[in-house]
């Protein structure tokens, strides 16, 4: 595997410690909390840094925000230092900036790509330039709500070419994450993954159990990822 190509990968959602340790074990790069108080993912501030302190060296915590102020930010931004902003809402470039110390920390901008083909098109060679100082462009299905539907867009209608590092998302399993790597990490400078609710458990009836992972599920999905690298 050539180091410079190898697929990143964060394992976002995650609630429990026994959660946060199997993705540390089965070879995660970055560890995602949810700071979204309406989603089912949620957990507060304190909480993430209660389980950040489990992390390792060179695991990165990653909070997600969705149009928090600068103010709840930097409170986050206090109790888990290191930690990477995730802005999922509807965050200008400038209120990034503001909330990251004027882009002084890393911080990563949630594109929302549209689920149907004939959609109006979404200019992702523009939105990367918009938001030039994020760290990458997370894409993710656009979905009611705000991120974690679980829906895959269609990879084929990206840009040939994206001057930006990228961050694959949206209805990724263990199934598919070695296509969706196939496909979109020609077209930028680097690429990595990030999986939710293709590592979850699911009840009796088969129904998701949102933030609460299956660490079998974490496991096939690293090797799947490292398969496709």
């Amino acid at each position: 595997m050539n180091e410079a190509f190898r697929t990143r990968i964060k394992i976002c959602g995650l609630t429990r410690e026994q959660d946060v340790d199997a993705a540390v074990a089965a070879g995660s790069d970055a560890i995602g909390f949810v700071l979204y108080p309406k989603s089912p993912r949620y957990v507060t501030p304190q909480r993430a840094a209660e389980l950040a302190k489990r992390l390792p060296p060179f695991i990165t915590p990653v909070l997600l925000f969705v149009n928090a102020s600068a103010t709840e930010i930097g409170a986050a931004y206090a109790m888990i230092p290191g930690a990477t902003a995730q802005f999922h809402g509807d965050e200008s470039p400038q209120d990034c900036l503001d909330a990251t110390d004027n882009g002084t920390r890393p911080y990563l901008r949630a594109a929302r790509i549209p689920l149907v083909d004939d959609a109006p098109a979404f200019d992702l060679v523009k939105y990367a330039h918009d938001y030039s100082n994020a760290q990458a462009i997370l894409l993710d299905a656009h979905v009611d709500g705000y991120g974690g539907g679980g829906k895959t867009f269609n990879w084929s209608l990206l840009p040939p070419s994206v001057n930006a590092h990228l961050v694959l998302s949206g209805g990724l399993t263990s199934a598919n994450v070695g296509d969706g790597i196939t496909s979109v990490r020609p077209r930028c400078k680097t690429l990595a993954v990030d999986v939710s609710s293709g590592v979850e458990a699911v009840d009796a009836q088969g129904k998701p159990l949102k933030g609460i992972k299956d660490p079998e599920k974490i496991f096939q999905f690293v090797a799947a990822v490292r398969a496709a690298d």
